[in-house]
């Protein structure tokens, strides 16, 4: 007679199981021992399949995004500070004010659980800076080799009150466009850190949440136009997608770019475009022009846009295009970007 026994699963690991995501009594310690302890507050605390909150007056935002950076911890942040900055930039680039995020997690058997830990103690603290609440979440764990380390989904709500219109069609000619700060440094601190390119740099990843410094711009300048976040696709591909909405032309000048030389002799080195580069912790804003010192001076007083600069304008309307002046007096076109310049960068 032969008798099969199915063994009890190895509890005390120090790395993700499979049996975490099996939805049985490991599953509940990693809830109740990692997540739970971080993210803990009321609406949390109702403890069902989703959350049940009260709707503010005003028109709702919503948005959702998936982080697989490489590698997962880097200068200046990580992939839990990233989700969280990340999902509450998007809202806050809607024109809302930024109010609960749902995390889900897709994490690969044999992460170190101290390195989860460390990931959700800092989505704990970017959501604190931000004044949002993580109120609902998911787990999976795949096999080994099913996923790289760990993968992140946020979703965000949040509200916009009335007489606020943000839209990438509202942009117009007589409008000037804003850039909050540096460009570049994130894209090539994840190169950077990925050891195999053998490349270093003293940058830091740009991230951080921005709706702090949007709710001052909004409070302050009724006529906002636009606001974007230039993540994967950078500048370049922002602007392009912006003068396609509005059907009009971006003119940028090539001097006012804020591109620090850190960016510039790594993306010369490696063959790059800085306009290209991904960015997370920048705002793009475009207004009409005559609100452009009051804007500049509202985002020069907060630490994420203290690098403030006016980088161009909206010409005419017609053909949607960018196009640069450049330090020589002539003018190139600034196209979308064609292929993969950085792969895994968010």
């Amino acid at each position: 007679m032969i008798t099969t026994n199915c063994p009890l699963p190895f509890t005390d690991s120090d790395c993700v199981l499979l049996a975490h995501g099996g939805g049985g009594r490991l599953t509940h310690e990693l809830i109740s021992g990692i997540f739970y302890p971080a993210f803990r507050n009321p609406l949390l605390e109702q403890d069902h399949d989703g959350c049940v909150f009260p709707v503010e007056a005003g028109r709702m935002a919503c948005s959702t995004d998936s982080f697989v950076v490489d590698p997962i911890f880097f200068p200046g942040g990580d992939i839990g500070d990233l989700a969280v900055n990340g999902t509450v930039n998007d809202l806050a680039c809607c024109g809302a004010r930024p109010l609960y995020l749902t995390a889900g997690f897709i994490l690969e058997e044999g992460l170190p659980l101290s390195d989860l830990r460390r990931i959700v103690k800092s989505m704990k603290a970017a959501a604190e800076r931000a004044g949002v609440q993580i109120v609902a979440g998911d787990t999976k764990v795949v096999e080994r080799g099913k996923c790289d380390k760990l993968f992140i989904n946020t979703s965000g709500i949040g509200v916009v009150r009335e007489g606020v219109r943000i839209s990438p069609d509202r942009a117009q000619p007589g409008d000037v466009v804003i850039c909050s700060g540096p460009i570049g440094p994130h894209g090539i601190t994840i190169l950077s850190a990925r050891e195999s390119l053998g490349f270093e740099t003293n940058l830091k990843s740009d991230t951080v949440s921005l709706n702090n410094m949007i709710a001052g711009l909004l409070d302050s300048i009724e006529d906002v136009h636009v606001l974007r976040d230039p993540t994967r696709g950078g500048v370049s591909g922002t602007l392009n997608e912006i003068a396609q909405a509005a059907g009009v032309e971006i003119i940028l000048d090539e001097a006012s770019l804020p591109i620090p030389d850190a960016v510039r002799g790594a993306s010369e080195i490696l063959g790059l475009d800085p306009l290209y580069v991904a960015n997370e912790g920048l705002v793009l804003a475009i207004l009409p022009e005559e609100k452009a010192d009051k804007a500049l001076a509202i985002m020069r007083n907060c630490p994420e846009g203290k690098g403030a600069a006016v980088i161009g304008h909206i010409g005419m309307k017609g053909k949607p295009l960018v196009k640069m002046k450049t330090l020589y007096g002539n003018y190139r076109i600034v196209d979308m970007l064609s292929g993969e310049q950085l792969p895994r960068i968010c």
